[in-house]
């Protein structure tokens, strides 16, 4: 932990026990960061429940790094407060009471923010790839994880069906032989009732966006064309597009089948490529060019992303 501005403190070191009555595993704030726990159900071995209760006496930080060996989806209900996930490349969800957000991510590295003093409680159900393969088919999951990068895929009000199941879940008031059946049940409901939205007709989700959200959607890319070395959070490129974050991120996946942390990826290092195959220069500074302080970073991204280390492309060019 530290006593900057914001308190952090990683994941991993949060204590957490087994509770035996309720058959999760329960995580708990220490007492000098606040009041708050989060209790982990684990359903079967591709769905699990999660549900947070935070109320931090200090802006709060959570550390987390989740490294999945396959894609997930997590789907989060805001039922009090706001938080938000900032990932370690500036990539932001942001969770609104009232609200349903549904995600995907291979690698998960960032920081859970929390606000003093404010109440938190949510409802998160993390579900595999694998989990989803198994109800809508592969053909039907597999467009929805079109990138490892953490994405967006919608933000919207928690349906009346999902706010009773997610009432349920929270009290599940079933005998604990039958807890682990009911709460399996009511998970069942919320997920079918939160991700029909993703798999309505394509016609009616095109009818959704205007030409002011195409114009949108072309701001928003201009700013990350001309800004990619000291790009703004997506928070300020909704801002300064006349949108916001959920509507953002959706007309990004629309129009550019990415999210704007994609598209900003795309930018750098097609520039990082050209430049190094027409130039000379050494790869850190090809790194500093794009906005990467570390080359170590811009290295492990670009190998990443074109399947070849920038070395070889620089080596190749000065040959």
């Amino acid at each position: 932990m530290n006593t900057s501005s914001r308190w952090r403190v990683k994941n991993d070191d949060l204590p957490v026990h087994f509770h035996a009555h309720n058959h999760c595993l329960h995580q708990s704030l220490p007492e000098e960061l606040g009041a708050g726990y989060s209790d982990v159900f684990q359903l079967d071995t591709d769905l699990s429940v999660i549900e947070t209760r935070y109320t931090p006496s200090k802006d709060l930080g959570v550390l987390s790094h989740i490294d999945s060996q396959e894609p997930r989806m997590v789907v989060t209900l805001g039922l009090q407060g706001q938080s938000c996930f900032t990932g370690h490349d500036g990539e932001e969800l942001v969770f609104n009471q009232g609200y349903t957000s549904i995600a995907t991510f291979n690698t998960s590295v960032g920081e859970r923010q929390y606000q003093a003093n404010q109440p938190v409680t949510q409802l998160r159900l993390s579900l595999s790839k694998k989990w989803l393969d198994r109800y809508v088919g592969e053909a039907q999951s597999t467009r929805l994880f079109n990138t490892e990068a953490m994405q967006l895929l919608r933000c919207q009000p928690i349906s009346a069906q999902g706010m009773i199941a997610a009432r349920q879940l929270l009290t599940a008031n079933v005998t604990p032989e039958m807890r682990r059946v009911f709460m399996h049940a009511q998970a069942m409901s919320l997920l079918a009732s939160e991700l029909s939205c993703l798999y309505q007709e394509q016609p009616q989700e095109q009818k959704r966006f205007t030409e002011r959200d195409k114009n949108i959607a072309r701001l928003a890319h201009d700013i990350l064309q001309q800004e990619f070395q000291q790009p703004p959070s997506v928070a300020e490129l909704a801002r300064r597009s006349g949108t916001n974050q959920c509507k953002l991120k959706r007309l990004f996946q629309h129009f550019f089948n990415n999210t704007p942390y994609g598209v900003l990826l795309d930018i750098r290092m097609n520039k990082a490529y050209q430049l190094l195959s027409t130039t000379h220069c050494h790869v850190s500074i090809a790194a500093d060019v794009v906005g990467y302080s570390h080359a170590n970073n811009f290295s492990a991204a670009f190998m990443k992303y074109f399947g070849t280390a920038p070395k070889v492309i620089a080596k190749n060019n000065s040959h």
